[in-house]
């Protein structure tokens, strides 16, 4: 299995060399990573630059206008040629190493694997991140038949020629909803495993509001209905 590792970057110049560098360090995988910059007014761009050079394995894709997450990871399923696809924030809220659980999931037969927090080891989640997670994840076990434990997950290990042919249309985070209702209206079936995950504050620079919860609540009803 060649596994293809989806990053977009928007001013994460603290974060991502290192983040690039726990993904190279995961063993016994086969592969690429592609980091997608979505206009970074700090260093990212000019770290992604340096880390380009000399690594095969790495593309590397500017943008100039910032246009949002689920845009972003278009672009970057654009330019993936893994077996299966992988998406990993540019932060360090999630580990690299959990990859391999979800891989092992695959292996067994599993059509599209999910890495649960809530299964899992989760830290300093705010109680409206956890709260909005829970409602989220409830409402989407109601409108489509299933039992999540964790919708909004980072993690989500899917066929690469699945995701590469779907025509998705979030800009932003609801981009996980869309991708959710769309791996599930397919009949693909999606198993849970439990990862580990840190969370980090606004002040640190996470990007996701309230506003965002709304979005991914709008767009799950719409996707149950339409296409």
């Amino acid at each position: 299995m060649k596994l293809s590792v989806v990053i977009p970057c928007y001013n994460e110049e603290k974060t991502i060399q290192e983040i690039v560098n726990l993904v190279e360090q995961v063993e016994g995988i086969d592969k690429e990573i592609v980091v997608v910059d979505d206009g970074s007014k700090d260093q990212s761009r000019s770290i992604l630059k340096e880390l380009a050079k000399n690594r095969p394995h790495l593309k590397v894709i500017l943008k100039d206008k910032n246009s949002g997450k689920g845009a972003t990871l278009r672009e970057g399923f654009k330019h993936t040629t893994g077996d299966y696809i992988i998406v990993q924030d540019a932060d360090l809220e999630y580990n690299p190493h959990d990859y391999l659980k979800l891989i092992e999931e695959v292996n067994k037969g599993a059509q599209v694997v999910y890495g649960s927090r809530f299964n899992g080891d989760y830290k300093d989640m705010t109680s409206l991140h956890f709260m909005g997670n829970r409602i989220l994840t409830l409402i989407t076990n109601l409108l489509y038949g299933t039992h999540l434990s964790d919708m909004e997950t980072c993690y989500k290990l899917m066929p690469g020629d699945f995701v590469r042919g779907l025509e998705l249309k979030a800009d932003r985070f609801d981009f996980e909803p869309e991708i959710t209702s769309k791996i599930l209206k397919s009949g693909m079936k999606i198993s849970e495993v439990p990862i580990s995950y840190k969370g980090r504050s606004w002040k640190e620079g996470k990007k996701i509001t309230w506003k965002d919860g709304m979005h991914a609540l709008v767009t799950l009803v719409k996707y149950r209905f339409t296409n």
